[in-house]
């Protein structure tokens, strides 16, 4: 027997790879994963993302660092995941800034594309204003991103 995917995924290259079972509660009626959850299990991937990659954003925000904060989304629907599938969620950093880091985030079933988003996260103050990301954050997202650009997308 292997041993499991750790609950907080894992990095292949500069790719973080998340697993996700898709439960009861996910689905609508006809036992097809609604829609919005969908962005549940990105956020859920990026939060372990950057755990995973050494940041502490509770620790930067409980010292008054700031929290990341979702400033620009787009997703696009390719097929329906459905109950007890077994999906896996990438994400990529595709382009970094002063303040925001951009993910592009692919959930697949089987090696089947679900769905795709592209998330802009910027570091905003606890009153919501923009911050300048730590230099460390930003060397580390540009370090993902150079290794996930030698890496093919899916």
């Amino acid at each position: 027997m292997t041993d499991p995917a750790p609950p907080s995924g894992v990095f292949s290259g500069g790719v973080h790879r998340f697993p996700v079972r898709v439960y009861f509660e996910d689905t609508d009626l006809s036992g097809i994963v609604y829609h919005a959850n969908y962005l549940r299990f990105m956020e859920r991937a990026r939060s372990d993302m950057l755990r995973v990659a050494g940041i502490d954003q509770r620790g930067a925000f409980e010292a008054g660092k700031g929290a990341y904060a979702v400033a620009d989304l787009s997703i696009s629907y390719a097929r329906p995941a459905r109950l007890d599938d077994v999906l896996i969620v990438d994400s990529r950093v595709t382009n970094v800034r002063a303040a925001a880091t951009e993910i592009v985030q692919r959930i697949f079933r089987a090696g089947e594309l679900c769905c795709e988003g592209k998330v802009v996260a910027a570091l905003v103050s606890p009153s919501g204003r923009p911050l300048r990301q730590p230099p460390e954050w930003r060397e580390l997202f540009l370090e993902l991103k150079s290794q996930a650009g030698s890496e093919n997308a899916g």
